[in-house]
């Protein structure tokens, strides 16, 4: 550590450079006065004397630090101009040189500044004799002596003080040189008042010898004054400091430039050559190091002291005072420690760290019991505002980070986006990827939300384990993560998005229990698909809604998906007004046997013919009634026509059966199957003509909150059917335990058999098992003859198609029944058969 501030440090051998040429000036200026005068030496009692006085107005009464050099002001001006007015030329020059020689000897300096200090007294007294040796010669003791004697001391004055500015400018350069000149208005004023005191006593000295009496007892009074004001000063001084000191902690504060605000002023206020914070690590804080030295710029990460020192300080929770403790002093004196005081942080009854001062910035002066209750006060100071910047610095950490995952939120994200946006460079693009996390919602509500925590914790670790360096990984809210970096090209963030959702996934143990966790992904790419960040948040959510549709996979935006999302919002308003206008319809299509072609009912199906959009599809429609509250009335629409063409069928000697689609939400309604045994009484249809047809997805959620409703509507003899069965991840083993008759085999599979080895396997399995299990099957999107006998041979009983028949409004479905189905298959009890397939 000492060489390494060797290194920094100017070395104290320059000052020859100003010494030299003092001495030689002084030598000349010697000569000068032997020629000159006419008794250039001489009066060696009164010369004693004032040498004793001399030596004693050298005690200093002010000090004044300039970084690493100390200025002294005295009270020499007093005795130099009775040694002016009384003794010869060289005698004069002789007294303060040997008295310089004295008072820097007991200050026990090094060879060159001991040289300096006695050169720079001989030549400035030198000149200053010279001066009153050029200007008319002293008679009496009236104004012209006093103006005469005054050039002389003040040209004593200004030589020393250029002498210091030289020296100081050397060694430390032009801005410590500078500093010298601008705290020096003090000591030329205090000289100032030191000649004039000096020619008052010459005048009184010249009027009577008794006045000696009365000048020793004022120069008493003097020097407690002097001491007194000097204390004074000080004081005021600290405070002043201290003040600056807390002001500039408060604002810096706030902006995390406290340690800069901080060990700066505390070394200049403890005149310190080192002043060092020391935070051990805490929490998510590091281990804080920081040293400010007098020579140095910016902050250093070590310190002088041994760590073993500051450690002990915490766990003594004391001050340690090295200047006192001889022992630790000598220990740490190898470092260029000559003293220093490490106060303890303390924030209540905790100890945070350490604040400490090393070497005080005199050659002489050590740190004394009065700078430790000043010290202290600092420290204090610091560890409340210390305490409070890490507040300040927790609040806003919480704020722009998620507490369960500790990862950037959607505010901080968004930030980075926006950031990344206006650096992008050119040939790049800014991805943003949203990864929703299916089942979540199953997870909370099978488990608690304790285990859903802990599913996004596991999500948010992987993912953040396996995002390149270079990406910022958030958490949007819920069960969203947002993960923002520059890739090559939108190709490039869809295989990056494909291969963090392949490495996220995967089992996740949780006690004795093992869940299956996937994601689906929303891509959007700046400048593709948006300039802001804001643009690109609604834009990736809506890519992420979209692979929702498909569980597990990617999408990356485009302009579709936001034209069908507007399109929806644009149509809530209009759905309230279409059921109040009685602007939907309901179609009906057939549902077959497969065997015997005999027609065993008709699926309800609602249409929206929109007077400005055209023909809306239903699931548009559909999500909007949910959305906005509006399910409830489309359902019992649907229902309600289903149940009339029912009871109209049956009048016409064709008993047909109907199925309505069900939306998982409904199955929520408590008050649902009191309404359905009520339509059914109203219209006076057997309940078993009546089908519930469900999504595999909305019954089998991994809850058992639909099953009571299930059961209540089976206790009515209402049929339950499972549909688009194959498309969620349940089994029929869980399906059996459920209260359904029927399960219908998505059109995805049926479509596929013909050309699919692996849809006729899924399809031949589901039949063959439902069977077993006592459910009856009916296959969605029946479109060929080939997938019709594909059917046939693996047993299917019932088909639904275009190959039979599209969805058809109720006149149009009159007419159907008319020229497919053979009257002479209409008897009592059986079921119409059609007469030819189309």
């Amino acid at each position: 550590m000492a060489t390494h501030t060797a290194k920094v440090r100017r070395p104290t051998d320059l000052a020859w450079l100003i010494t030299g040429p003092l001495t030689l000036l002084a030598v000349l200026c010697c000569l000068l006065m032997v020629v000159a005068a006419e008794k250039p030496a001489g009066e060696w009692g009164l010369a004693a004397l004032l040498l004793v006085a001399l030596v004693a107005a050298q005690f200093p009464v002010l000090s004044f630090v300039v970084r690493r050099q100390t200025l002294a002001a005295t009270i020499t001006e007093i005795p130099l101009v009775l040694s002016l007015f009384y003794l010869p030329p060289l005698t004069v020059v002789l007294v303060a040189t040997v008295a310089a020689v004295v008072s820097q000897l007991r200050r026990r300096l090094g060879t060159a500044k001991l040289a300096f200090n006695v050169a720079r007294a001989a030549a400035a007294t030198s000149v200053g004799v010279l001066v009153l040796l050029a200007l008319p010669d002293i008679r009496g003791v009236g104004p012209g002596t006093w103006g005469i004697l005054f050039a002389a001391v003040s040209t004593i004055t200004l030589v020393t003080l250029a002498a210091v500015v030289g020296v100081i400018t050397l060694l430390q350069g032009w801005q410590a040189g500078l500093e010298v000149v601008r705290t020096s208005t003090a000591p030329l004023v205090a000289a100032g008042v030191n000649a004039t005191v000096g020619l008052i006593i010459l005048i009184a000295v010249s009027a009577t010898r008794w006045s000696l009496l009365l000048l020793g007892a004022l120069a008493l009074i003097v020097a407690v004054v002097y001491r007194a004001y000097a204390k004074f000063l000080r004081q005021h001084r600290t405070l002043a400091d201290i003040y600056e000191l807390t002001q500039a902690m408060t604002r810096s504060g706030q902006d995390g430039t406290l340690p800069d605000a901080l060990l700066g002023r505390v070394r200049a206020l403890m005149q310190a050559e080192y002043s060092t914070l020391w935070l051990p690590a805490q929490g998510r804080h590091p281990e804080v190091l920081l040293t400010s030295r007098v020579d140095g710029r910016g902050l250093l990460d070590f310190a002088t002291t041994p760590a073993e020192l500051r450690e002990q300080v915490v766990k003594d929770r004391r001050t340690y005072v090295l200047g006192s403790d001889r022992q630790r002093l000598e220990a740490v004196r190898q470092t260029g420690i000559k003293d220093a005081i490490i106060v303890p942080l303390r924030s209540g009854e905790a100890v945070i760290g350490t604040l400490e001062v090393v070497n005080r910035l005199s050659d002489v002066g050590r740190f004394s019991p009065e700078d430790n209750p000043v010290f202290e006060t600092v420290a204090a100071h610091a560890a409340v505002a210390l305490e409070n910047s890490r507040l300040v610095d927790r609040l806003r950490h919480d704020a722009y980070h998620d507490t369960l995952t500790k990862l950037p939120n959607r505010r901080r994200i968004t930030g980075a986006l926006e950031e990344a946006v206006k650096i992008r460079a050119p040939g790049e693009v800014v991805a943003l990827l949203l990864f929703d996390v299916d089942g979540l919602r199953q997870v909370n509500e099978s488990l608690g939300h304790a285990a859903g925590d802990r599913v996004l914790a596991e999500v948010a670790e992987r993912l953040r384990t396996c995002a390149p360096s270079s990406a910022l990984v958030g958490r949007a809210g819920g069960d969203e993560f947002l993960v923002t970096l520059r890739c090559e090209s939108a190709d490039a963030a869809l295989e990056l998005a494909g291969q963090l959702r392949e490495r996220i996934r995967g089992e996740m143990a949780f006690d004795a229990l093992t869940l299956d966790v996937d994601t689906a992904v929303g891509v959007a790419v700046h400048p593709e698909h948006g300039s802001d960040a804001a643009t690109l948040l609604q834009r990736v959510d809506l890519a992420a809604t979209a692979a929702k549709s498909v569980p597990g996979s990617v999408q990356l935006f485009n302009p579709a998906l936001e034209s069908r999302s507007l399109r929806r919002l644009g149509l809530a308003g209009d759905l309230r007004r279409a059921l109040d206008d009685g602007e939907l319809e309901v179609y009906f299509q057939p549902k077959v046997t497969l065997r015997d072609r005999r027609l065993v009912g008709v699926e309800c199906l609602a249409r929206w013919e929109h007077p400005a959009h055209g023909t809306v599809a239903p699931e548009d429609f559909v999500a909007v009634a949910e959305h906005t509250g509006q399910l409830g009335r489309l359902t019992e629409l649907v229902l309600r026509e289903g149940l009339r063409r029912s009871r109209d069928w049956t009048h016409a000697a064709q008993p047909l059966a109907v199925a309505v689609n069900l939306s998982a939400r409904t199955l929520t309604d408590r008050d649902f199957p009191d309404r359905v045994r009520d339509l059914l009484t109203e219209y006076g249809v057997p309940a078993q003509r009546l089908t519930f047809e469900i999504r595999e997805t909305g019954l089998l959620d991994g809850t058992d909150r639909p099953i009571p409703t299930l059961r209540r509507l089976r206790d009515l003899g209402v049929r339950l059917s499972v549909d688009d069965f194959g498309t969620g991840s349940s089994s029929l083993a869980y399906l059996r335990r459920l209260p359904v008759h029927e399960v219908k085999v998505d059109r995805s599979f049926v479509q596929g058999m013909a050309t699919d080895p692996g849809d006729l396997a899924i399809v031949n399995a589901v039949v063959t098992l439902s069977q077993q299990f006592g459910l009856a099957v009916v296959a969605e999107g029946v479109e060929s003859e080939l997938t019709l006998e594909l059917l046939q041979d693996i047993g299917c009983e019932i088909g639904q198609g275009f190959l039979f028949s599209r969805p058809l409004p109720y006149e149009r479905l009159e007419a159907w029944f008319g020229a497919q189905v053979d009257p002479e298959s209409i008897t009592v009890g059986e079921l119409p058969r059609l007469r030819v397939v189309p």
